[in-house]
């Protein structure tokens, strides 16, 4: 088990989670795809943006968001949804080993119900009159944020 992971709920656009996936490969933490994705969730799909990478990510696939929340309220582990409409700011927040970091649909976010199901909501704070980052730039935010606070940076190696 890693130490967070990083859960993507029915992504639209397969080269943001080709990037997401390749950031939680390179930093150490597992991956949650929610299906119904809007593209076939395979690798050939994800190959661009994350290349060679993705042989190393530890991901789990989940059909439905019943059957993922099903089995991560069976494991104890804490949702943390990142959304526009977060209650707190990323940086505010204490994160815990075990948290599941949530992004929703580029097109759409998440639905009400997965809203109410999240243990926190958090929101990335920005400059007045703009709406959202690109959702792989907001995940590789506030993983860094959360990794920076758990000090579970994977160490650097050695240069060869």
């Amino acid at each position: 088990m890693t130490l967070l992971r990083l859960a993507l709920y029915q992504p639209d656009i397969p080269q943001n989670a080709g990037t997401m996936l390749r950031m939680a490969a390179c930093l150490g933490i597992a991956a949650d795809i929610i299906e119904p994705a809007g593209f076939p969730v395979s690798d050939r799909h994800f190959r661009r943006a994350g290349m060679d990478y993705l042989d190393h990510a530890v991901i789990r696939r989940h059909v439905s968001w019943a059957i993922f929340d099903a089995e991560r309220r069976a494991e104890g582990a804490r949702l943390v949804l990142l959304s526009t409409k977060g209650a707190s700011a990323h940086t505010s927040f204490s994160y815990r080993p075990g948290d599941i970091l949530m992004v929703g649909r580029e097109s759409a976010g998440v639905p009400d119900e997965v809203h109410a199901a999240a243990d926190a909501r958090l929101v990335i704070p920005m400059a007045a009159g703009f709406r959202s980052l690109n959702v792989a730039v907001s995940a590789a935010i506030v993983v860094g944020e959360a990794l920076r606070q758990l000090r579970a940076f994977p160490r650097e190696t050695e240069p060869a």
